[in-house]
């Protein structure tokens, strides 16, 4: 008499991955080609070349749009894509301080 095999297992082996698995939703994880400059250029923006900075802000509404128009994937870098974004906020408003302070003083003398 021989007996029937065993059922196979519900959940695949320990470290193994079906095929066409993607841990977080339908789109998976991925990272945003421009997420590094966006931040690149919010940095640059504050720290020396102020002129760069409306163009962090720029490009960062544009990526995170790109980003928010996919719902389904999980990006990796979406922190860096809003910490440049917000850099170049906060760069564009200290470049047009210094622009209208800068005109206040030669409109002075």
């Amino acid at each position: 008499m021989s007996y029937p095999p065993p059922p196979p297992p519900q959940f695949p082996p320990a470290g193994s991955v079906p095929p066409g698995y993607t841990p977080y939703g339908s789109g998976g994880v991925r990272e945003h080609p421009a997420g590094s400059t966006v931040l690149t250029l919010g940095i640059l923006g504050i720290l020396c070349c102020g002129f760069l900075a409306p163009f962090a802000w720029a490009k960062g509404a544009r990526v995170r749009k790109e980003m928010a128009a996919e719902p389904g994937v999980t990006w990796s870098n979406s922190g860096s894509v809003t910490a440049g974004y917000v850099l170049g906020v906060v760069g564009t408003c200290i470049l047009i301080l210094n622009v209208v302070v800068r005109v206040a003083i030669v409109a002075g003398r």
